[in-house]
């Protein structure tokens, strides 16, 4: 069986920040939910379920439109900020989210993949971490003495995004926009061929054309190419791909703890 697991980082669009921009929160969020409409409505057509790591911050923006989201698909906490982090973050985003959703929260990935304690993660009631890319990316972190496939660790299961098995090229966000589709696919079937799931992760940004908002920001080429509409084309592509492939669509959650119950 292949199992298809799609994950998407749901948060304030703070990315400008990092790029000269100074966007307000009003249009962070709108930027995020102006792409998280296209995403899902994709998944329905393809009728895929995925994992939605949002941030406290964003649920409490739009809590009617993470409570819909939620009766077909795994919320997820992505932190309570997403350009900050104390370690009473994990609880209170925890909070918000099952209290919006009325289900239990028990996946967690941090923003930018950064580290963050497993301890710290136990404590807040959490089961999985999903802030693991384990490949090499200049300037970011290097993991690639860690684990390709999931793996348990001080009781906390740990869950790497995919990366090629030979070579761990990774199969991340910015790779899916600048790969050539068929390469990209390729590398999809390799995975898949040594591990027998894929985990790939986006976020809603992407699908929309952020780059043309009069925020002052200016990106690198790399992180917008194919972005907007068609970030979507490229998207659609790929639910096409894994359709075709006979891939099985899973939450994160179902995937790994199977036995978690709704509260």
């Amino acid at each position: 069986m292949k199992i298809a697991l799609l994950s998407f980082d749901v948060e304030e669009f703070d990315m400008p920040f990092e790029y000269g921009g100074k966007p307000e929160m009003k249009e962070q969020i709108a930027t995020s939910n102006q792409g998280l409409q296209t995403i899902t409505s994709v998944l329905d057509k393809y009728n895929a379920t995925a994992t939605f790591y949002c941030t406290g911050v964003y649920a409490l923006a739009k809590t009617e439109q993470i409570k819909e989201l939620s009766k077909k698909h795994e919320i997820a906490s992505h932190n309570h900020y997403h350009s900050s982090h104390k370690k009473e973050d994990l609880s209170t985003s925890k909070a918000i989210l099952e209290n919006i959703t009325q289900q239990e929260v028990v996946g967690f990935r941090m923003p930018r993949m950064a580290p963050v304690s497993d301890a710290d993660l136990l404590e807040a009631g959490y089961l999985y971490n999903a802030s693991i890319n384990p490949t090499y990316l200049p300037g970011r972190y290097d993991y690639r003495h860690i684990s390709r496939t999931f793996f348990t660790q001080n009781d906390l299961i740990h869950f790497p995004a995919s990366v090629s098995p030979a070579w761990r090229v990774p199969l991340f966000w910015i790779a899916f926009h600048n790969f050539p589709l068929s390469y990209f696919f390729y590398l999809c079937k390799k995975v898949v061929e040594a591990d027998g799931y894929l985990h790939l992760y986006f976020h809603p940004w992407e699908f929309t054309d952020y780059t043309d908002l009069p925020n002052g920001a200016k990106y690198p080429f790399y992180l917008h190419r194919n972005n907007g509409k068609k970030m979507l084309e490229r998207f659609d592509n790929l639910m096409a791909f894994l359709q075709k492939e006979g891939f099985e669509f899973k939450t994160t959650k179902d995937f790994l703890i199977p036995s978690v119950s709704h509260i």
